[in-house]
Parts: C-alpha cells; structure tokens; sequence
C-alpha cells in the first residue's frame, strides 16, 4: 500500500470509529482531540445504534473494519481481569458469532476447492452455519458414511482485507524506524513480519489442519486435552473438514456449574497443558480464548479440554525456550539475580549493564507480589511492569516471543475465570521442573546425541580440509574472528583482561591430537567410523579452544 492509500485507511478507521460513537471510550487521550475534529464530517449513527451500549458499539466497530481488527478484539475479550464487564462480553462474542456470509457462497466454495458438488461429497451440507468468525465460518455437515463433521470455509476476500491491515501496519513500522525511539531494539518491521506470518498460516485451512493432526498425535489418549480428527480426503487450502464435537465454551460458568464441571481441577489442567505444550512439545495452541477452547460435558470428575481452531499454534527456537525456562523456574524461585543474567545471556539485553542495577530492578518490581498469597498475584501484571522495567535498560523486542506472550496472557485469564483462587504459580512450577528434569536426563541426552550422531559424522571428514584453511589464514595474517553473541562477547572481555590465552591454551592442546588423528585420516589412515565418539568430541572442542586462544 502507497502512502496516499495508508492515509485513506487511516481515515477510514477513524471515521468507523466515529460513526459507532467510540469517541467517548478515548476521552482523555489524544485520539480523542483528533476524532473530534472529524466528527462534522462523519455520517450519524445508524437508527437505534446510538443507544447501543458501548460495548455492543466497539463490537460492531472491529467487525466492520475487518479480520485484523476482530483478532484485536478477541484477544482483548480474553482478559476479563483487565476489561469491564460489559467490554468483555461483547467482545466475546468477536470469537464466534462475526456476521456470516451467504451459506450458498459457502457451498459454491466447497465444490470449487473439492472438485464436486456438496451433495456429491457430503450426505448433507446445512447451509446455516454453525459459527461465524472473522477468517472462516463453520458449517455441520455428515459424510457418506454417516459420520458427523464441520466444514470449515474462508471467508470471501479475506485475503484481500489481510493485506491491505498489512499494508497499513507496515508502514506505520516503517514510520516508527524513522521516527520512532530506539527502532532497534523495538524492531518494529520484524514484529509487522511475526503478525503477518501468523495471520498468513490462518489463512491456509490444509496448514490448520496438518497443526491439527500433528497436535492430535501428540495428546492421543490424553485425559487432559482432546483433539478431533481431520478428513484429508475433504480438506484443502479454503475448506478444511474436521470430526463433529460437542462440549461447553471454557468462559460458559453457569453451563460448566450446570453441568458438574469441577471447575477447580480445570482450571489447573488448562495451566498443566498449557506449560506442557510449550517446553515439552514445543508446540502449542496461540489462539486459546474461550471459542476455541470447550470443555468435555461428559467428564466430570475428571474433566478435559476440547481444542478447536488450529491456525495459529507457536513453536520457539530450542535457545529461546531454554531461557524462558530458566526464566520462569528463576522466577517461582524468586532468584532475581539469575533473572538478570539470563536476560543478558539471552541476548535480550546489552552485554554492557550493570548486573545489579538490573537486578534490583527486578527485585523491586517483583518483590512487593511475593508478599501476597500466590493466587493473587497476577502474572500478566507481573509480566507487563518486568517488561517496563525492562525498556529502561534497553530490552530488544524478540518478536518471535509475541505468540507466546499473547498466549501465557490467555490461559490466565481463561485460568483465573474458572477458578478465581488459582495459584497459578505452583501448578506451573512442578510441571515445568518434571519436563525439565526428564528433557536433561542421561537417557534424553543420549537420545539426542543418537539423532545427532549421523550430522557429526558426516562433517567430519571436512573438518581436516577447514582446520587447514584456517591455519593457513591464520600464519598469513588473515584470520579474523567474528564475536557476535553474547557468551562470546563476555569471552573476548576475558582476553582483554589478559586471561583468555592462558584458558584457551590449555583446552586448545587436544587439538594436536585431534590434529593429527584428522590429517591421518585424510591421507588414507584408518576408516573414520571406527574412531570413537569421544574422539570426535575432543577433536571439535580443541579446535574451538585452539581457535579461540589464537593471538590477535
């Protein structure tokens, strides 16, 4: 999108904005002013749509500005903590009650993507949907051989309405670079670049569905969380045909107590599964409001998720869920101290901070919930004044984190809805120490050095040929080491105070073994395979000491 073409969206959100009366919720803000300005040249309200209440007001708003907007407002509908009570409510209803469109449209869309008429490839097709929101609307339907399932349709031109949002918020990135303080530890292009990439997968149903085949393998049989099956043979890119379930809405309180949900026992699995799916799995649902998220009506002493909607589901690169979880036990530990290392191990912060001054940072944000009993402290709150604190010692957004942050944010507040007295902080804890103690076990390490074993030894017959190059660089002056992340920075801080040489020098004498045993090997010696896998460990690790150890 041009310029000229950001600006007219612009104005369009204001004039929406208007024209549902929403400038009494910005009172106070400069938005405000703005708003008021325009308002001369904006239509009235819609007959009867001034007397709505606000929340009904804002709700129609963000349908009418489009799919971007009503993901805005369902996560907002999530926490019930932070919004009035009649914000939270019409807001809720963004998740599945979007105005729909034609049920003829629908089935046109199902018989162009499947190659049939409906009737020829489901023994019924209702042509009502059963929900409505603002990427797809469901409608039942039963397959030839009498199985209930829900066909899952995109919406016309919502391809069209991403884009165009993303255009938008695109260039307000490239706005905030510019003119915006400190464009590079906010990253805001690359935050821009995380929505789209999420809101890009939304789009493609048979991606929803390989998440949600991959996600059914992984909680097959669980008591904890079920997830229906996908029909292949009926699914494509904008139709997507999945098992028929029935269950409550996970925010239904009076249907879960009506029911004889144990809402208590819930509440603690939706916490369980939830830190399950992000440090053992690392894979979990990031779209967890109450729409997607029932509860199994039939079990009641023992009650279980029903996860639906598998669009947008997260996943973290092994660094960053390290860190998270050495953040989050330091947390539950209250070790302050190790929360501010790990902040600068990470790379989330400059190497150059005074350690304590960030750790009394923290201490003083944190230390004033420790004093309250464990199911009043907030997480989110908590969260959100670290992230603060954070931003004066020059935090760098990590975007990739953002699907994790919105989720966490979620589940609690789903968690403290169903049960308000949740002491979400020791149902983690235990959770989080049993996976992490089985992903550090000698039987989970000698697993992943078995996965990695054939990787090692297939670069190592080239490690002769780069140990060689190197040397020679490094005898003509021109062998450079680039130091780039954070452990490497702390180590050249250990060269200049004159001790690096030393360390590295002992480390680096296994490279002469490793040396000459790779050079033997080179020149016909013995067969590679045979040579033992602490051999080859050495070999790697005196060459990074040797290396390290080299005089500038």
């Amino acid at each position: 999108m041009n310029p000229f073409g950001s600006s007219l969206r612009v104005l369009q959100i204001a004039r929406v904005a208007l024209r549902h009366r929403l400038d009494a919720l910005l009172e106070g803000t400069r938005f405000a002013r703005v708003l008021r300005l325009l308002k001369p040249f904006v239509p009235k309200a819609r007959a009867g749509e001034a007397e709505l209440p606000r929340g009904a007001r804002l709700r129609l708003a963000l349908q009418e500005l489009g799919p971007l907007f009503v993901k805005f407002g369902q996560i907002l509908s999530t926490r019930r903590d932070l919004l009035p009570p009649d914000l939270a409510d019409e807001l809720s209803l963004l998740q599945d009650q979007v105005a729909p469109f034609p049920g003829e449209e629908a089935a046109a869309i199902v018989a162009a993507e499947l190659g049939a008429p409906v009737e020829q490839r489901y023994a019924s097709f209702e042509r009502t949907p059963l929900a409505s929101a603002s990427i797809a609307q469901v409608h039942a339907a039963t397959l030839a051989d009498g199985r209930a399932v829900v066909v899952k349709v995109l919406r016309p031109g919502v391809h069209a309405a991403v884009a165009r949002d993303l255009a938008l918020l695109r260039a307000l990135a490239r706005l905030a670079e510019r003119v915006g303080p400190d464009p590079e530890r906010i990253r805001p292009q690359e935050i821009v670049d995380e929505i789209e990439r999420s809101l890009r997968h939304e789009l493609d149903l048979q991606r929803e569905g390989a998440n949600a085949s991959l996600l059914r393998r992984k909680w097959l049989g669980s008591a904890d969380l079920y997830v229906p099956e996908v029909h292949w043979s009926h699914t494509s890119e904008r139709v997507l045909t999945m098992e028929r379930v029935s269950g409550i809405p996970s925010d239904d309180i009076a249907a879960l107590d009506a029911a004889g949900i144990d809402r208590r026992k819930l509440a603690a699995k939706g916490v369980r599964v939830f830190y399950t799916q992000v440090f053992r799995d690392n894979f979990f649902h990031a779209d967890a409001h109450a729409g997607n998220i029932w509860v199994d009506a039939e079990r009641r002493e023992d009650p279980r998720f029903i996860a639906l909607d598998f669009g947008i589901m997260g996943t973290l690169p092994d660094v960053d869920r390290y860190y998270l979880a050495e953040n989050f036990t330091a947390m539950f530990e209250q070790d302050y101290r190790r929360i501010a290392e790990l902040h600068v191990e990470a790379g989330w912060m400059p190497a150059s901070l005074r350690l304590d001054e960030l750790e009394a940072a923290v201490r003083t944000v944190c230390e004033p919930y420790f004093t309250r009993p464990l199911s009043e402290i907030a997480l989110g709150e908590v969260l959100f004044k670290l992230f603060r604190v954070a931003r004066q010692f020059q935090l760098t957004i990590q975007p990739q984190l953002i699907l994790l942050q919105k989720t966490l944010l979620n589940i609690e507040g789903l968690g403290r809805l169903l049960d308000p007295q949740i002491d979400i902080w020791s149902v983690a804890r235990p959770v989080l120490a049993e996976i992490l103690h089985e992903q550090r076990s000698p039987r989970q390490v000698a697993k992943l050095v078995r996965q990695r074993l054939p990787g090692w030894l297939a670069a190592a017959p080239d490690m002769p040929q780069l140990l060689h190059d190197y040397l020679k660089q490094a005898v003509g002056g021109q062998a450079e080491l680039a130091m780039r992340s954070a452990d490497l920075r702390r180590l050249a801080d250990i060269s200049h105070a004159g001790q690096r040489q030393t360390v590295f020098a002992i480390l680096g004498a296994g490279l002469l073994v490793a040396a000459t045993l790779l050079y033997a090997l080179g020149a016909g010696g013995p067969s590679w395979l045979s040579i033992p896998l602490p051999a080859w460990i050495a070999a790697l690790g005196g060459a990074w000491a040797f290396i390290a150890a080299w005089p500038r």
